[in-house]
This record gives C-alpha cells, sequence and structure tokens, in this order.
C-alpha cells in the first residue's frame, strides 16, 4: 500500500521536478549532440532513482552534480543558494537572470552574507584556499591555508554559516599549522554583492613592492567577467598608483573568467604617445601601453576567457607565465534557472582558440611553482617567484 507522509512525497516530487529539469536542458542545450560519448537517456535512469531519495538540496545538488561530471566539460555545473558561486555567476550573468530569479531571492535582491574567501576541502578537512582582497576574512587576520574548525560551534559553511550576522563579531575556531592548537578569530560578515565585489576586490589588490631600489606593481583581477576590470587595470597602469612602477605583476588566480582577448592590446598594440602641454609650461606624457616588464601569475583557478589570456601572453611573447597549470575549461558556458531556483551552469558551445581545443588541457606556466593549501599560514610562493622574476625582468631590460 501507498503510504508517505504528503510532506514527504510532496518534497521527493519536487526534487525529481529539478532532477527532471537539469536532465532535459543538458538534453537540448549541450554543445555536443553526443554528449561527449555518454549515453544521456542511461544517465536519467541511472541517477534518477537517487535523486528522488535526497534527503535535502545539498544532497539532490551532490548527485545532479555527479551525473553532470560524467559529461567531463567544465562549464557543466549545478549550484544551489547554500554556496557564494550561485551568487557570483547570477551577478556575472544578471542582465538576463534578475528578472526571473527574483522571487528565489530573499528580499528579491541578489546579494549574500560572507566572509570572502574560497575553501577547498583535503582529506576532509575545510582549508582557505585564497582571500579576497579587502574582505570581512582579510580583515579578521585570517590566512590562506587555515583549517576551519567551526562557526560559533557549528560546522562551516559559506552561506548558512553567517544568514543574518552582517556586521556582528562571530567567533570562528580555526588551526594555522598542523601541531598548534585551535585559535578563535572574530570575523565580522558583511552583505556582498556580486555585481560590485570583484572590483572592490580588483582595487584593494593593488600593491607596489619596492626591492633591490626597484617598485614591483602588483594587481589581482579575481574577475574579468566585465570590461571594467580591464578598465581599471588600464586605469591604474595608466594614470594612478601602479603607472610609475617599473615592472608589473598581473595576477589572474581563481575566480572568474570571462576575458575578451582583446585584453591584451594594453601590452601587445604599438600606440603613439601624447604629449600635452598646458599653461604652465610642462611637458606631460601619457603612455597608454604598457612597455615596461610584466609577468601573468596563474593557477588551478585560472580558467576559460583568462586560459584564453594566458594562450595570447605566451603566444606574442608579453612576458613569463608563473605559477600553476591552468584549469584547462574553455568552452563558453551560461546558466539557465531551475524550478526551485538553483541554477544550472551549462556548457553551450565548443572554443577554439586560433584553432587549438584548450579545453581539459589548460596552459602549463614557464615557471612552475607548486601551492600547498595546508596550514600555508598565508605564505604565498607562487606571488613570490612572481615578483622575483619581474624584478629580473626589470634588470635585464633595456633603460627605456
Amino acid at each position: 500500500s501507498y503510504c508517505m507522509s504528503p510532506d514527504l512525497s510532496q518534497s521527493s516530487s519536487s526534487q525529481v521536478k529539478v532532477f527532471e529539469s537539469a536532465w532535459n536542458t543538458v538534453n537540448e542545450n549541450f554543445f555536443d549532440p553526443n554528449f561527449n560519448g555518454v549515453d544521456w537517456e542511461e544517465m536519467r535512469s541511472r541517477y534518477k532513482p537517487q535523486a528522488s531519495q535526497a534527503k535535502s538540496t545539498k544532497q539532490l545538488a551532490e548527485i545532479i552534480n555527479q551525473m553532470l561530471a560524467e559529461l567531463n566539460t567544465s562549464h557543466t555545473h549545478f549550484y544551489t543558494q547554500n554556496e557564494p558561486a550561485y551568487y557570483q555567476i547570477a551577478g556575472i550573468f544578471r542582465q538576463y537572470l534578475l528578472k526571473d530569479l527574483k522571487p528565489f531571492l530573499p528580499n528579491g535582491k541578489l546579494e549574500y552574507t560572507g566572509i570572502g574567501i574560497y575553501t577547498e576541502e583535503i582529506n576532509n578537512k575545510t582549508f582557505i584556499k585564497a582571500i579576497i582582497n579587502g574582505s570581512p576574512a582579510e580583515k579578521a587576520g585570517l590566512k590562506e591555508g587555515d583549517q576551519l574548525l567551526n562557526v560559533e560551534g557549528q560546522t562551516f559553511q559559506a552561506i548558512q554559516s553567517f544568514v543574518g550576522k552582517a556586521e556582528q563579531k562571530i567567533p570562528m575556531q580555526i588551526k594555522r599549522t598542523l601541531d598548534s592548537a585551535s585559535q578563535e578569530i572574530l570575523v565580522v560578515p558583511k552583505v556582498f554583492n556580486p555585481a560590485t565585489m570583484f572590483l572592490d576586490a580588483v582595487k584593494n589588490s593593488v600593491e607596489v613592492i619596492e626591492r633591490d631600489g626597484k617598485k614591483v606593481g602588483y594587481i589581482h583581477i579575481w574577475s574579468y567577467a566585465d570590461p571594467k576590470y580591464q578598465e581599471q587595470l588600464e586605469e591604474e597602469l595608466v594614470y594612478t598608483r601602479l603607472k610609475d612602477t617599473d615592472g608589473l605583476v598581473w595576477d589572474i588566480r581563481d575566480g572568474w573568467g570571462g576575458a575578451s582577448p582583446d585584453y591584451l592590446n594594453i601590452f601587445t598594440a604599438p600606440v603613439p604617445t601624447i604629449t600635452s602641454i598646458a599653461r604652465d609650461g610642462v611637458a606631460r606624457e601619457n603612455q597608454l601601453q604598457w612597455q615596461k616588464p610584466v609577468v601573468m601569475l596563474v593557477n588551478q583557478g585560472s580558467r576559460s576567457g583568462k586560459e584564453i589570456l594566458a594562450y595570447g601572453f605566451r603566444k606574442y611573447n608579453v612576458g613569463q607565465i608563473v605559477g600553476s597549470q591552468t584549469a584547462g575549461a574553455v568552452v563558453a558556458g551560461r546558466p539557465y534557472i531551475m524550478p526551485d531556483g538553483s541554477l544550472l551552469y551549462l556548457a553551450v558551445a565548443d572554443v577554439f582558440v586560433d584553432g587549438d581545443r584548450l579545453e581539459g588541457k589548460g596552459i602549463i606556466p614557464d615557471v612552475v611553482v607548486p601551492l600547498s593549501i595546508p596550514y600555508a599560514q598565508g605564505v604565498d610562493p607562487q606571488k613570490e617567484q612572481a615578483i622575483k622574476n619581474t624584478l629580473k625582468a626589470i634588470a635585464n631590460s633595456p633603460p627605456a
């Protein structure tokens, strides 16, 4: 006999609905009609029973992502409202998503409360992989490599741990080294607006590092999914904080891709120098092109459009690439909204760069510097190497 409490059957049928919607979206829109050699019908029958048994949104997401992983293609992932990436992707595509997403967003606003970190699970422990510049995590003194033990006594969760807690002092237990005792750090979460957070992070990342009588400029472009990030880079290089530096570290690790190949122009396209002389008789030169040494910094989190930049950077001999191999995630993706407001990000077009397919390959740096995350204590050997190589390139470059 069929006896199931109504709320249970309701939840399992709505989960099946989300599952079916995800399967169908792939079936109709995935760029490869052969599904990368996978029998897509068979995937439906293999994973659907598990989806109907899922006990939570998180479990359902894990099952859908296992099914999507069978396609072995980047830009193909199911995101729920329990992760910052959901809000960040929605932010990137907000022009055509926002209207339909509104009903699913608390207060109808695209925002989330968090501390501004990327984490990685390693041997069932959660470690901080990257910290967004100017974020609450940075202000609180958290470091890359810290192990997150708990937040207010509960397991760390990127979204749930901080819901409704913006501007409050929240205790987190962390371990900085393998052998140290746990320590408490008070962090004050803030409300992030995905439309502006990465521009703030780029502005907050800018540094001038003085060493050996030289000035090395540094900027971290967290996301390239909008021309405004490139405009910020160019403004810093031509007019403001980085214009008097002797060389540049262009950090494109982690975050989001989206870069357009013409962003290389400031390093490669020859342009005339403009000299203006005002009433005071002083000649002021504006060089709208960066002709000094530049080193590009990449890692496994450099994806998509950023990898196309790395490809061009090497092809046109702009400078050295330092870090670890890029993601090999170069197809075109777009998000689809599922019936419960979750997002399916899907590869909808294959991409070739000068006839090369970078998907699954990525770019191997000229100078490979491995990065071990656990207990790194904030030490960043990749950045350090990039600074050294920039200094070397400055020493070897002909005087302007």
